[in-house]
């Protein structure tokens, strides 16, 4: 990129992947600048960020995606297969398609000798079975430790082929911060894509971008909202084509759904190609989807349009969500998610009168900062965990806050017994005006049914031992970044 940024989210100034304690102690070490870069001396579960290459791509018509690493290292890519193939059924697609993806299966033997015969075995192949528009190459742990040259392979192989070859890297020890990932995909689609090419102008063109937990529904929602001030919208890079992606310099504005997908690339954009951009928040709760329809508008010029929409929904919605808060109100609440989601969910939970007593996050950064201190102005003193996943924190923490319904991924934090629920469902809309209808019954149905959670709270042990639990949930950070000590139920 033109600004030499390197992908790798901890080159960023004042950015942290492994920080705990209170939010106001926290807010105000960040604005001090006293924060330090802390580590962790024990990691259960983290994410890397090749995961979020593939994910981001993997759903482009006419690709074929190799993976250069074990086999192993392509096993993550499941969910974000699987997420594809429902979501093409969600599309009314009738024959369902899997994503096209070689494995170069690197072993012992290529760790010594390198592994580029069997990578370009893999392109050959892509080539010969799928006749793709492009193949992308993504680079992985070993194929980095080896110190095999993919870029020099691909540009060699790119003299006798069609298809476009767009090397990747996303070795996964290059960065704890798993949304570098997202950024590493995009760094190659603009140096090997969009190619310093420039398109003509399209009013009202808006580049959407947004990762494949965006549900249909959600899309059809976005879509719309845009629709109203005129504008088309090129949804990319998930179910998008080579195409729309070539389409992006075509743009008159960009936004993302998700904060930390394409924010880096959307800068890029803005200084390479003049395309500006609204990077605010994720459209989920009544506050952030007024934040993220407005500053979009503004960009196109439809500011007042905005604002009469607005208005007519905030007189349809907020008198229906009357009776959602009186069935949430006061209810403690915990949530873990991306960091985009995360916040949102802190923020859809004001318009149901709960109480924010712990946040999970993977990174914090200015925007976090921005979110925490928006948060802080509502909340009282609440417990912030930045860890990209280590649910071993996670338990200790819930089990200590005990609070009335855990937000997020449940699968840890159900065997307490709490209610759990998310802001992500497939099938329908949980953002825009009417999704925060939908999420505020959902959250209370769950709270008012528990059953199942109880049940599986006798039946299902977490593998942690008592003495863990009364330990500090943050023993294990190298450094006490936050100053906080034992996190405990009263607020510190």
């Amino acid at each position: 990129m033109s600004r030499a940024y390197s992908g790798i989210r901890e080159t960023r100034p004042y950015t942290y992947n492994d920080m705990g304690g209170y939010s106001l102690v926290i807010a105000e070490d960040y604005q001090k600048k006293c924060l330090k870069t802390a580590d962790r001396t024990f990691s259960q579960g983290l994410q890397c960020q090749q995961i979020n290459s593939l994910s981001a791509l993997i759903s482009l018509e006419d690709s074929v995606f190799i993976v250069h690493s074990p086999q192993g290292c392509a096993g993550c890519v499941s969910m974000a297969a699987d997420g594809y193939r429902v979501g093409q059924a969600h599309r009314g697609v009738k024959l369902i398609k899997s994503p096209r993806i070689i494995v170069t299966n690197l072993d012992q033997n290529d760790v010594i000798m390198g592994g580029e015969k069997k990578l370009r075995e893999a392109v050959s192949l892509a080539v010969e079975r799928y006749a793709p528009k492009m193949i992308f190459v993504f680079t992985s742990c070993a194929s980095g430790i080896i110190g095999d040259d993919v870029d020099a392979i691909t540009g060699d192989m790119q003299k006798d082929n069609e298809a476009l070859l767009v090397p990747i890297h996303c070795d996964g020890f290059r960065s704890k911060i798993c949304a570098s990932g997202f950024d590493a995909a995009f760094i190659a689609i603009q140096k090997y894509v969009l190619s310093k090419e420039r398109l003509p102008k399209q009013p009202g063109l808006v580049n959407l971008f947004a990762p494949t937990s965006i549900s249909y529904k959600d899309q059809l929602e976005i879509e719309r909202m845009l629709g109203l001030l005129g504008a088309e919208v090129n949804y990319i890079p998930f179910y998008s084509s080579p195409d729309k992606i070539r389409r992006i310099t075509s743009a008159q504005v960009s936004t993302s759904i998700c904060k930390v997908f394409a924010d880096e690339f959307m800068k890029e954009l803005d200084v390479s190609y003049g395309i500006p951009f609204a990077h605010t928040v994720m459209p989920i709760g009544v506050r952030n989807t007024d934040k993220w329809f407005l500053c979009i508008a503004e960009l196109l010029g439809k500011g007042k349009q905005a604002r009469e929409y607005i208005q007519r929904e905030h007189d349809r919605i907020l008198p229906q969500l009357a009776d959602v808060k009186k069935r949430l109100q006061g209810k403690r609440v915990f949530i873990c998610g991306g960091t985009g989601r995360s916040f949102a969910a802190a923020a859809l939970i004001d318009d149901f009168g709960m109480e924010l007593v712990g946040l999970e996050t993977p990174t914090y950064d200015i925007d976090a900062q921005i979110d925490i201190e928006y948060l802080n102005g509502i909340h009282n003193n609440y417990v912030v965990d930045v860890a990209n996943m280590q649910p071993f924190e996670q338990v200790n923490l819930v089990n200590r806050i005990k609070p009335d319904v855990f937000i997020g991924v449940p699968a840890w934090s159900a065997r307490f017994g709490i209610p759990t629920t998310h802001v992500l469902d497939p099938k329908r809309a949980t953002m825009g005006y009417d999704g925060i209808l939908y999420l505020g019954n959902k959250i209370a149905s769950q709270v008012e049914n528990p059953g199942f959670n109880k049940k599986l709270s006798v039946y299902a042990r977490l593998p942690y031992k008592q003495s863990w639990y009364e330990s500090d949930a943050f023993k294990f950070i190298k450094t006490s970044v936050a100053k906080t000590g034992v996190i405990s139920t009263s607020k510190g």
